[in-house]
């Protein structure tokens, strides 16, 4: 039995680095409320994924700009999303008084099946809400569509699409809210954050919600809650962006690897997007039957490599969730699972678990 691998694995900077950002939130004696750090790291950000068309703000969590959106857009009508997806998105339109209604999934892409969406829109829908799932795109374009026919907003949980592009733009540029997660366990971190991506008109009331509705010292324009990004977050962000290239290139090859290695006999993996260029997030597979990933998970669980099933269940079968049936999803959701990639993952390590997968098939 060998060390213990993890499905992923946060990438940690030379501590000397993060230290010295640290050093200058101590310097400054400014530890929270938007300091020099945080509008670094958004200016940083802005650059780094070319954002022409939209502002960027940094928060403290992945699920609250989620929230935040459904606050501006939801208007407690039905929200059309994803059942594939993690909890936190059908959480957040619960929380903010909103109806999820579900539309099943593309068996191959896995992301929300757009041929579906028009069915399911009433007069009580007030948005769109879709996910990315495993950095994997949406059909922006389509679904952009069906929102102007109908006059919906479109949000779209891009928790995982750091550095992901569609045709040569960033994927945070679709719809009118992007989301996106930058906990520890994502391609960029900031250990616990997040982001939100919209136009700069959206983006003076998205401020006042995250900022107590503060819209400077003392002045009070709206309510509001607080969802700032710290300097210590922020420090982490600073460390871990320079490393991006090198994290996801190594990402890259790992994917490859496996793409090389692996039979594919009993299972199958996503069919990405055409035109979308790819950030390696994730490597997801998909078994026959239930029984089949099973068998594989508990083999690979006793030489200690500890892979997940993203995602499940399928969100429209939970208990607190108005039950809907998305066939593709209940299926793939008890056949999927997340094969370990992150930038630690050695070739031999690779190739045993590989070995361990198509043994047990």
């Amino acid at each position: 039995m060998g060390e213990i691998i993890n499905v992923t694995e946060s990438f940690l900077p030379p501590i000397q680095e993060f230290v010295k950002h640290i050093q200058r939130a101590y310097e400054n004696r400014w530890l929270t409320n938007r300091g020099e750090l945080v509008i670094e790291l958004e200016e940083k950000l802005k650059n780094y994924l070319k954002l022409s068309k939209t502002s960027i703000l940094c928060v403290n969590n992945g699920t609250f700009p989620i929230q935040v959106a459904l606050k501006l857009f939801g208007n407690g009508g039905e929200i059309i999303t994803t059942p594939f997806s993690y909890i936190a998105t059908t959480s957040a339109i619960l929380w903010e008084n909103c109806l999820p209604v579900f539309v099943d999934i593309h068996p191959n892409y896995l992301t929300i099946d757009e041929t579906k969406i028009e069915h399911a829109i009433t007069t009580r829908t007030t948005c769109i809400l879709a996910t990315h799932v495993f950095g994997n795109i949406c059909n922006v374009e389509a679904i952009e569509k069906i929102a102007n026919k109908y006059n919906l907003k479109v949000i779209y949980d891009a928790a995982h699409c750091f550095g992901v592009n569609y045709k040569g733009r960033s994927i945070f540029e679709y719809g009118d809210i992007s989301t996106c997660s930058f906990h520890a366990t994502k391609l960029f971190h900031t250990a616990e954050g997040g982001a939100i991506f919209s136009k700069k008109e959206e983006m003076k009331k998205i401020f006042l919600l995250h900022n107590f509705g503060h819209s400077g010292p003392g002045e009070i324009q709206d309510i509001g809650v607080n969802g700032k990004l710290s300097e210590i977050q922020a420090a982490m962000g600073l460390s871990v962006l320079p490393y991006m290239s090198q994290i996801i290139k190594k990402r890259k090859e790992i994917h490859e690897q496996y793409m090389h290695l692996l039979s594919f006999k009993t299972y199958r993996t996503i069919l990405i997007r055409e035109f979308c260029n790819w950030n390696f997030s994730y490597f997801p597979i998909i078994f026959e039957n239930e029984k089949q990933l099973i068998r594989v998970f508990e083999n690979l669980k006793r030489e200690n490599i500890f892979v997940r099933r993203y995602f499940r269940p399928s969100l429209n079968t939970l208990s607190f969730s108005k039950r809907q049936t998305c066939e593709i999803s209940e299926g793939i959701s008890d056949r999927v699972l997340s094969l370990p990639i992150s930038h630690k993952l050695e070739y031999q390590d690779l190739c045993r678990i590989v070995n361990i997968i198509d043994g047990a098939n």
